[in-house]
């Protein structure tokens, strides 16, 4: 799954890399610790061009009376995305891009202590999560899921889940740009694509910010 990340790329590098129309309100950054339901860079097809927009993280079904009325729907599985009522309509007709520098998973100690682990691309590019969007209530508020599937090699061995990234030649297939299904995507990041290292234990506050929580964890003991 993917439950919190990281975005260091300025706006107009996203802007020319993914050829997008950015919004007016879009969140400030570098950002080293975001977290659910703030809002985050989304790409969305448009009319003519794509559009770098602004989102909930946190998808919100049409039955929701408030944004807590059910469960907080950060992830969609790949495996059930297309048949679940909260996003089929969206994985049809309503897909978006992610970006991201990189982004954490824990795993547990004996004694319960959480440690991090930092997943980035290994060729120190941009991750892409697929992901999905639905505008929600009588002011539209547009929210979205990063989609997730069952954890690749480099993954399993800290956690089961992993974010569906996608590729660039990917993109225009998983936008409704080209023709195809974009179900052969949902898939685990192939070997090599990804790679990971500790970081501290300060990461695990979700009020932390700043360059230093993606440093590779030198002191084992992590004070």
């Amino acid at each position: 799954m993917c439950g919190r990340y990281a975005l260091t790329l300025p706006q107009d590098a996203m802007v020319q890399m993914f050829d997008a129309i950015p919004a007016n309100d879009l969140p400030e950054g570098p950002r080293w610790n975001i977290c659910p339901t703030t809002q985050i860079p989304v790409v969305r097809a448009g009319a003519e061009r794509r559009a770098l927009v602004s989102m909930r993280w946190g998808f919100l079904p049409h039955w929701y009376k408030t944004p807590t009325d059910g469960p907080l729907l950060i992830n969609a599985r790949a495996e059930t995305v297309a048949e679940k009522p909260a996003f089929r309509a969206a994985c049809r007709e309503r897909r978006c891009l992610v970006p991201a520098t990189g982004f954490y998973e824990w795993v547990k100690t004996e004694d319960g202590t959480r440690l991090p682990w930092y997943f980035h691309a290994a060729d120190g590019g941009l991750l892409v999560f697929a992901g999905i969007w639905q505008d929600w209530g009588p002011d539209r508020i547009a929210t979205c899921a990063i989609v997730s599937c069952a954890a690749g090699p480099t993954m399993r061995e800290i956690h089961h889940r992993e974010p569906v990234t996608l590729a660039p030649e990917d993109w225009p297939l998983w936008l409704g740009e080209a023709e195809g299904k974009a179900a052969p995507l949902m898939r685990a990041a192939p070997e090599g694509r990804i790679a990971r290292y500790r970081v501290s234990r300060a990461v695990n506050s979700n009020r932390a910010e700043g360059p230093e929580l993606i440093d590779p964890l030198i002191d084992e003991d992590d004070a």
